[in-house]
């Protein structure tokens, strides 16, 4: 998992980097952060505005100190340029533009952050960046990953909660992540998810793992752990403020201090999942010495010579970094359509009725926005459409922020399944949810279209709005829902939509395409 030096017999007479070969690796490990800028403060506007991610801020330092503690390497494994990474390194770059062309921020931060450990093999050769593979890759850590698993983070920990609410002999009424006790009623949002200490977990147990085994095995398993150990300790730590609100009749572990509470089981659980893989650590013992000719002694740093191909190779690793910033900026010109959206009212040929429900998607704001009802039948059916064009990351149609209700929302998604449809001719699997408040409930059908194309998958829409930007034509898109009323008969519901979707597809299309060629 993490490499030790690579075996081979150490040239007692190599001579470290020079100070002009340092000054130039400097400058394309520097390089980056200009060329990605972007991106780079993508990732510190993430930190600045999550608590769950303010460990961002101590990764850079980390992983410099982790590559300062085996210094000796640089003179061990003098610097040898590695020209077959600067493919890789256009990989990354060539995926860096993919994303920023589909707006997938993530996935431009991960490829971004990559550029690192790339560039330092193509810079030191595979046996120095070898030797400093954790360190190295440490600094994945520093992307802003995980909203992902929040909403099946809320699922477990709902459902673990209200298992061991009813194994304790305590009735429970449940909808969706909403559960009510005889004392008082709780719902799991996304700051009980537990997803901030599975991050910090991950990341923290990781760099335990490194620094205290020497074994890949007992390394991985240690990783293992501390993946498992803080999504079971957080369904422990709900299910204790459940049971110390309920004891004390919702006196206490109701506000701030059931953050509290939280936090500190969470620190003994990491504290006692440490100390116990205290018992079997290695770093104690000697660590395996490098193989070296008889006599050897490593050079002082930076009192050596230029490798041949150096200043070669950082030119290569700068040409490979700015070309794909350049690429960008051409397309982001190119696609940039000024003109205003001008959502036109929908055609839709059955009569308008009264709006049945107060709710709406927790989306961000769109640069149109159309809602209406329509009776359809004896049903009414609102129809909502949300229209975005120059996506950007506080205004995009396909974001993990966009859904049916907020995790707060008086509205709450009960249960959500998939289905195939049909939309102006064109077949789509569209989402259905069913969102209750306790007034009532409705069904809604949700979908996408991407610049001409329907899709009821993000991926797939991001993988249309990539390509569409890729033969600028911009990034237009829209998020389409049906509502209707719900009283527990589905086929009833879902038979009015089908109809409204059949009756009026052709409608929601015109009004779509009309809106994209202005």
């Amino acid at each position: 998992m993490f490499l030790n030096p690579p075996p081979g017999v150490i040239n007692a007479t190599a001579a470290p980097i020079s100070r002009q070969g340092a000054a130039l690796i400097a400058l394309a490990l520097l390089a980056p952060f200009l060329l990605y800028f972007g991106t780079v403060r993508s990732i510190v506007s993430v930190w600045n505005s999550s608590e769950t991610f303010a460990h961002g801020y101590v990764i850079l330092p980390i992983s410099l100190w982790l590559v300062w503690r085996r210094r000796e390497n640089f003179s061990l494994y003098p610097p040898k340029p590695w020209p077959p990474a600067l493919l890789l390194l256009a990989a990354l770059g060539a995926g860096w533009l993919a994303a920023q062309l589909g707006e997938v921020q993530v996935v431009s931060q991960y490829m971004f952050v990559a550029m690192f450990p790339v560039a330092a093999l193509a810079l030191f050769g595979p046996r120095l960046a070898g030797s400093l593979t954790f360190p190295l890759l440490f600094l994945l850590f520093a992307v802003p990953f995980g909203e992902i698993f929040v909403a099946p983070l809320i699922q477990f920990t709902a459902d673990f909660t209200v298992w061991a609410v009813r194994a304790t002999g305590i009735p429970v009424l449940r909808s969706g992540t909403r559960f009510e006790l005889p004392t008082g009623n709780w719902s799991v949002v996304e700051a009980c998810s537990g997803v901030r200490y599975l991050i910090s977990s991950i990341t923290l147990g990781s760099l335990y793992a490194y620094l205290t085994y020497r074994s890949t095995a007992r390394r991985a398993l240690f990783i293992g752990l501390s993946v498992v150990v803080p999504v079971i300790a957080n369904g422990l730590r709900a299910y204790m403020i459940v049971m110390i609100g309920h004891l004390s009749g919702m006196a206490l572990a109701t506000g701030v201090d059931h953050i509290i509470y939280g936090w500190l089981f969470f620190g003994l659980v990491m504290f006692i999942m440490f100390w116990i893989g205290s018992f079997w650590r290695e770093d104690n013992a000697p660590a395996p010495a490098a193989p070296a000719a008889a006599g050897a002694k490593p050079a002082p740093a930076l009192s050596g010579t230029m490798p041949r191909r150096l200043p070669a190779m950082v030119a290569g690793v700068l040409l490979v970094c700015g070309l794909w910033p350049a690429l960008a900026l051409v397309g982001e010109r190119a696609n940039d359509n000024p003109a205003p959206v001008r959502l036109a009212d929908v055609a839709v040929t059955a009569p308008e009725a009264r709006d049945f429900a107060d709710w709406k998607p927790f989306y961000m704001e769109p640069d149109a926005r159309f809602h209406r009802a329509y009776q359809e039948g004896s049903l009414p059916v609102s129809l909502t459409v949300l229209y975005y064009r120059n996506q950007n990351p506080t205004k995009s149609l396909i974001s993990s922020m966009n859904r049916l209700t907020g995790y707060e929302d008086t509205w709450h998604e009960v249960e959500s399944t998939a289905r195939s449809e049909t939309v102006a001719g064109t077949p789509v699997t569209v989402h259905e949810g069913i969102l209750r408040v306790p007034q009532g409930a409705i069904m809604v059908w949700a979908f996408k279209w991407v610049g001409g194309h329907y899709t009821g998958s993000d991926p797939v829409g991001k993988l249309w709005q990539a390509a569409n930007k890729a033969m600028l034509r911009g990034d237009d898109g829209a998020a389409v829902m049906l509502a209707v009323p719900y009283d527990h008969d589905k086929e009833s519901a879902r038979a009015a939509l089908h109809r409204f979707l059949a009756d009026q597809g052709q409608a929601i299309d015109g009004a779509l395409k009309a809106a994209h060629a202005r």
